[in-house]
């Protein structure tokens, strides 16, 4: 990840489509498991300051969301996985340290009082924090005037009092929000290019008086202030509208743009399929030999070491592993049957074979951890060097074994045989004879590996 002189700097903006509607409970609670492990494994690995860098940058927290099956691409992906890890990690606060605090509407208010209570409990000033928690809600609805009402607040810290903070606002007319991430590793000023990310789409000019370019503005604003006081500023821009003369804004630097489209549907065009067929082509390279126990279970085993090739990823990639949020939403599908409908069956293997990893590794025996951790080098390896099926195929083989794997969506279970064939958009013919070749990868060749910044 970026060191902590950058992290505390924009990283990034994306369009997220307003989406409505509420995590159903089956998978809520899947959610809340699978991410808690996941942040077990990144932090046993990495530390819990690497876990935090990482919901600071918003491909990867768009990313952990879609492994965990929310919609892909929709603001929903705030909320659900703010929700999942204040559910998942309090019963750990003690062993891991790592705190989750506000959340949506009413919860978000309750983040100073929170902040609070946890610093008396674990000797860090919750006051401050919780002054740190009104500054940041402060510059994000006040100091950047986007067009977005903050409506989510959520506040992760830890136990040395490091902390992220990621929130959102709404632009309803527009039916679009915009996510905004903060780190305090680096952070010198709350009004001076604080932000590690901004996400959503330009809505013209934004004023955006927290940029380190506009301290000279946030000077002279105080100085006509108190010369003009707020009668005379008012005449004043009066005045200087009433010529016509444009009001100068200052320009916004050029920043990536993670592009949230407003198609539900998962299409070739948001997949890097290079990475995809990595992904399978080391489930199928290393399962055999890593998880031989695994796949003695008939038609569900192989599967979800697909999935966990892809949650491995969450744990172990890099930034530029993430420029494709779409792909993660493979592994466990979403709920509102895109890309397809949630393989329940897959889903609690791969819940099962985590915890186990998990727990293994708390005691030193590290081989399911680092099997897991083969799985996402292998993929690394393999991703320059295979192909495979189009995503049409992939999703079509899905759709044919939903039933088997325990597809369930916000419409109900996914119905057996001939009717799930049949609900498969596209070609039903076409869709057969693609099944046939869905598991098929033809490896090229072998090399070095990718670029070491991608490892």
């Amino acid at each position: 990840m970026t060191n902590g002189d950058t992290m505390a700097q924009r990283a990034g903006n994306a369009d997220l489509p307003l989406h409505g509607g509420r995590v159903p409970r089956w998978l809520g609670d899947r959610m809340t498991r699978l991410g808690a492990l996941v942040t077990e494994a990144v932090v046993h690995y990495y530390g819990r300051d690497e876990f935090l860098r990482r919901l600071a940058h918003p491909f990867w927290f768009q990313s952990f969301g879609a492994v965990m099956g929310m919609d892909w691409h929709s603001s929903g992906i705030t909320t659900s996985v703010i929700g999942a890890l204040k559910r998942g990690l309090t019963p750990l606060a003690g062993e891991l340290g790592i705190h989750v605090c506000g959340g949506r509407g009413q919860h978000s208010r309750k983040t100073p009082g929170e902040l609070v209570s946890i610093g008396d409990r674990v000797g860090f000033d919750g006051g401050a924090l919780a002054e740190a928690s009104r500054l940041v809600a402060k510059v994000d609805s006040a100091a950047v005037q986007d067009g977005f009402d903050l409506y989510l607040h959520g506040f992760i810290v830890t136990d040395d009092a490091r902390w992220v903070v990621v929130q959102q606002g709404m632009n309803g007319d527009r039916r679009q929000a915009r996510r905004y991430h903060w780190l305090s590793e680096g952070l010198t000023s709350f009004v001076d290019a604080p932000h590690s990310a901004i996400e959503g789409r330009e809505q013209g000019e934004i004023v955006n008086l927290a940029d380190r370019r506009a301290a000279a503005s946030r000077t002279a604003q105080l100085d006509l202030l108190q010369s003009l006081g707020p009668d005379g500023l008012l005449r004043e821009v009066a005045r200087i509208e009433s010529r016509g003369a444009p009001v100068a804004a200052l320009a916004q630097p050029m920043l990536p743009h993670l592009f949230m489209p407003t198609h539900h549907d998962v299409r070739e065009s948001d997949v890097n399929l290079r990475r995809l067929h990595g992904n399978f082509a080391a489930a199928a390279d290393r399962g055999p030999e890593d998880f031989k126990d695994l796949l003695l279970v008939p038609g569900v085993g192989a599967r979800t070491v697909k999935a966990l090739a892809m949650v491995a990823e969450v744990v172990h990639g890099t930034p530029c592993r993430f420029s494709d949020p779409a792909r993660f939403s493979l592994a466990h599908g979403g709920k509102d049957r895109h890309p397809f409908p949630v393989p329940l069956k897959v889903y609690d293997e791969t819940i099962r074979i985590m915890k186990s990893a998990v727990s293994k590794g708390r005691l030193g025996r590290q081989e399911e951890l680092a099997a897991l951790k083969r799985l996402d080098e292998q993929s690394r390896r393999l991703e320059r060097y295979v192909t495979g099926p189009d995503l049409k195929e992939i999703v079509g083989g899905e759709f044919r074994d939903s039933a088997r794997f325990g597809g369930r969506s916000i419409f109900g279970w996914e119905p057996q045989d001939d009717e799930a064939t049949a609900a498969v958009p596209g070609d039903r013919a076409a869709l057969r004879r693609n099944n046939k070749r869905s598991d098929r990868f033809t490896q090229l060749g072998r090399g070095e590996g990718t670029p070491r910044s991608c490892r």
